[in-house]
């Protein structure tokens, strides 16, 4: 869908006084960064790129928002995000994404750039959010896969994997797979699904919004079903008993990807995008 398409009902946001705003994808490999959000002393995503505005010219330019604020060592194929630059900033909106990259490090990419739709907003204004966690199934370690997928050796049982995800998918309290929450946990999971190719697998996480490292205890939970040590019927009962010692640990944060968003009927991160770190 177009970057002009109308956007849904209100909310509608709007840049302050004196800026524009620009719509950006960008994609990252998260190995290197301590996550999206800014952190004092660390490298991170967000600093990156807005210190890549600054050296643009746009050094009055807020932080950029993303759509999700990814974990250290998460990475990125198509996070939507947007900047509020000065009305002073000279560049073209067209020209953004080739100028940045020209400032940006080898692992992070400004993907495209355009102006921002009216009312448009990165994090507030997301409907759905996707992750892929990859699994790499053979019996030896690949080393093109080293950092981005879990390499799994043992045998997995994808059926009963996919079996356990049934028991999960819909809106319930979460708070069995999340880290440390004061949040309310209730969440909707829209679609969890694990899909072989061969020695690589993945498992497509979709929903509104997740808890703090809700996706990787997820998968990790799905791991054990694979693995023969829990049945779909106990892993509904962990979702009930909201229990975190139940479920499975986290699973590392090199396997997780973010792969797309969605805004309404509009979706950024196309099947090409989805892919962009294999």
């Amino acid at each position: 869908m177009s970057a002009d398409a109308v956007l849904p009902a209100a909310p509608l946001f709007a840049p302050p006084a004196g800026f524009v705003r620009l719509r950006l994808t960008v994609a990252y490999h998260g190995a290197q960064f301590a996550g999206w959000q800014s952190q004092p002393h660390t490298r991170t995503v967000q600093d990156t790129l807005h210190e890549a505005f600054a050296r643009l010219g746009a050094s009055g330019a807020a932080r950029p928002v993303a759509a999700g604020r990814t974990d250290a060592g998460v990475h990125a194929g198509a996070m939507p995000a947007h900047i509020d630059v000065p009305d002073s900033f000279g560049l073209a909106p067209q020209r953004v994404a080739r100028a940045l990259n020209a400032h940006l490090p080898p692992d992070l990419a400004v993907l495209e750039a355009a102006p921002a739709p009216a009312g448009f907003h990165a994090r507030f204004g997301c409907t759905g959010r996707a992750y892929i966690y990859r699994l790499w199934t053979a019996q030896q370690r690949h080393p093109l896969w080293a950092d981005r997928a879990l390499h799994v050796s043992g045998l997995l049982d994808a059926g009963a994997m996919n079996a356990a995800a049934a028991t999960l998918i819909g809106t319930h309290d979460f708070a069995a797979f999340a880290t440390r929450e004061d949040r309310h946990t209730v969440r909707e999971l829209r679609k969890l699904e694990v899909r072989t190719t061969g020695d690589l697998w993945e498992i497509d996480v979709q929903g509104e919004s997740f808890l703090r490292h809700m996706v990787r205890g997820l998968v990790g939970t799905l791991l054990l079903a694979g693995q023969g040590h829990l049945t779909p019927t106990q892993t509904a009962d962990i979702l009930q008993g909201g229990q975190r010692a139940r479920a499975g640990a986290n699973v590392p944060a090199h396997g997780l990807t973010f792969s797309g968003a969605e805004y309404g009927e509009r979706t950024f991160g196309s099947s090409h995008q989805r892919t962009a770190l294999e």
